[in-house]
């Protein structure tokens, strides 16, 4: 998968931002959403231009998942993972900032890392680097996806290689395979995953 114009020049962030994910497009299982972000471009518009980035790295969170905030139900702090579908969940963890896209009610995809592109300075592997590449915190969260400061672009590359593993980080579920990840992407965090490379067939692909 290689570089596209969205991450070539600022015009071209411009257009992904221009062009969203619908609400559609999120209104899946947070598993199928997970698989299905993987190429898109993710925008964030600042008061200076356009950062923007390609999403190479991804987990689901899902019901019943001891691992996910909603598990226990909703709270002030994920109050935005009860919101509807291309809702932005954003929340803070070791000092760091984490992007999360909302799918159906109490589920959500945590973007892990990403290709660097127009208008990003520093490292974008790592959901934490990844935030604060694209100038993102909490006074994003609950935003839109589809109208608000930080979008996902509808258009995705034809034939993203996906290989998938279980999540980093967490104590409860921790076996589930529900990690994904551009094949063969040099901007993968660690430790990196190794299973056999699966095509899938994307919602909007173009």
């Amino acid at each position: 998968m290689r570089p596209g114009p969205a991450l070539l020049s600022r015009a071209g962030a411009r257009a992904a931002f221009a062009r969203p994910l619908p609400p559609a497009g999120y209104a899946r299982p947070a598993a199928e959403v997970a698989v299905d972000l993987l190429g898109r471009t993710i925008v964030r518009r600042t008061p200076t231009g356009f950062r923007a980035a390609r999403i190479v790295e991804t987990e689901a969170y899902v019901r019943g998942d001891r691992a996910s905030h909603a598990y226990l139900g909703p709270t002030p702090r994920n109050l935005a993972m009860f919101a509807t579908p291309g809702t932005l969940y954003v929340y803070r963890i070791h000092q760091v900032h984490c992007l999360n896209a909302v799918t159906v009610t109490g589920e959500a995809v945590l973007l892990r890392a990403a290709e660097p592109g127009a208008g990003v300075v520093g490292s974008t592997v790592g959901p934490g680097r990844l935030a604060r590449a694209l100038g993102v915190s909490r006074e994003e969260n609950g935003s839109s996806l589809v109208t608000g400061p930080v979008r996902i672009s509808s258009v995705r590359p034809a034939g993203v290689r996906v290989v998938r593993g279980p999540r980093v980080g967490i104590r409860w579920d921790a076996r589930r395979r529900l990690r994904f990840a551009v094949d063969g992407s040099p901007w993968l965090s660690r430790p990196r995953i190794g299973r056999r490379p699966t095509t899938y067939r994307s919602f909007a692909q173009s």
